[in-house]
């Protein structure tokens, strides 16, 4: 968004500049990815925008049709001209509103953009909103030692609940599923091209108090530069203005909590952090083959899927992949994924595992690794459950 039309496509009231009767009152008209919940900040411009909506057709009485025909970021009489709009209740509003049934839309769609916006990062954020976008985060998939350990560790201290895939019991949150194959796993998560992952909360210190009394280590302080304070097991993180904490789970699985005290689920994933010598590298591949939006989070390099932020960290020792070790691979849910593997094949990426149907559950599955060592599944119907 932007005031010159040469260099942006919304205006400061989130409306097109070239088609007055567009405005696109979501994030789409943000220059970069956010790196914490911005659903406040959604909300604060769609209801100013309505609000001048509100003035155009007020000042109008839509006597010559829909006045948004106009651009109301050039054109709109300042409120303190005319004095504030009525509530809805007030005695004022009967007379305002009489006659003027495209003002009862524009309010109705104004409350409906609210009621939208008031939910995208429990909605959008779930798998089982795939629709949102053709590629999503599906799946880790993990190595265990034992399962039994594992669902202590996702299930009963971090709160998901187990679901049943065919005859197959996985962990589910609200925008992750968590599949544990009995293998004991080569190594942990440490020394491979996906570092860790990172879960967001309402409170880092709850979190990790629970984790604690789980019987789990808590090792902030090893895993961050030592310039970085560690109080209490917790990190405040200056460029991203929140709190974070690194714990230890089974089979060396590293597990990052971010804060973020608006969300409205007790925990929700929020990125996957990969490790490679060749960051710009691994970023473009990921933003071109998965469109993933690129971006920062603070002071990393990230791209952006529907669920997840792809964060990318330098490493100086060379990784290994990470198929083996505790986190096996990750998992993308696919609309399309006959098509989207074909693309891919065409592009000279090798499957270890091509496209293939497994009827008796509705999905289709198909692997690779990466240029990189991180091995990926591709999955098409697994958002259903």
């Amino acid at each position: 968004m932007g005031d010159d039309p040469t260099m942006s496509v919304l205006n400061g009231y989130e409306q097109a500049h070239d088609v007055d009767n567009l405005f696109v009152m979501d994030g789409s008209g943000y220059a970069s990815s956010a790196c914490q919940n911005p659903t406040i900040a959604f909300m604060a411009r769609t209801t100013r925008a309505c609000k001048c909506l509100v003035e155009e057709f007020r000042a109008s009485r839509c006597s010559a049709g829909p006045t948004a025909s106009r651009s109301i970021g050039r054109n709109v009489v300042p409120e303190r001209q005319r004095g504030a709009v009525p509530r809805i209740g007030d005695p004022k509003w009967n007379s305002w509103n009489e006659g003027s049934c495209t003002m009862q839309a524009i309010v109705v769609g104004s409350v409906a953009a609210l009621c939208v916006l008031a939910i995208p990062f429990v909605a959008s954020a779930q798998l089982t909103a795939a629709k949102d976008s053709p590629i999503v985060y599906g799946h880790h998939h993990f190595n265990v030692t034992s399962a039994d350990a594992h669902k202590a560790f996702w299930v009963n201290t971090l709160g998901g609940t187990i679901v049943t895939v065919g005859t197959r019991e996985i962990i589910k949150f609200s925008n992750v599923l968590v599949f544990l194959t009995e293998r004991p796993p080569t190594g942990g998560t440490k020394g491979t091209t996906v570092n860790h992952i990172g879960f967001r909360v309402p409170s880092v210190r709850e979190i990790v108090d629970r984790v604690k009394a789980a019987g789990y280590p808590i090792v902030t302080r090893a895993e961050l530069p030592p310039a970085i304070e560690v109080e209490d097991d917790l990190a405040y993180i200056a460029d991203q203005d929140t709190y974070i904490a690194y714990a230890m789970g089974p089979d060396d699985v590293k597990v990052e909590f971010v804060e973020n005290r608006t969300q409205s689920v007790p925990i929700a994933l929020h990125h996957i952090h990969f490790a490679t010598q060749q960051v710009d590298e691994m970023k473009a591949w990921y933003v071109e083959t998965f469109s993933a939006i690129p971006g920062m989070r603070g002071a990393f390099e990230a791209a952006d899927l529907p669920g997840v932020n792809l964060t990318y960290s330098p490493s100086a020792e060379p990784l290994e992949g990470t198929r083996g070790r505790s986190l096996d691979h990750v998992g993308f849910e696919v609309d399309g994924l006959e098509a989207f593997c074909e693309t891919l094949e065409a592009q000279g990426i090798e499957f270890d595992r091509p496209y293939t149907e497994v009827e008796s559950l509705g999905i289709a599955i198909a692997f690779f690794t990466d240029p990189f060592g991180t091995y990926i599944e591709l999955t098409e119907g697994l958002d259903k459950f």
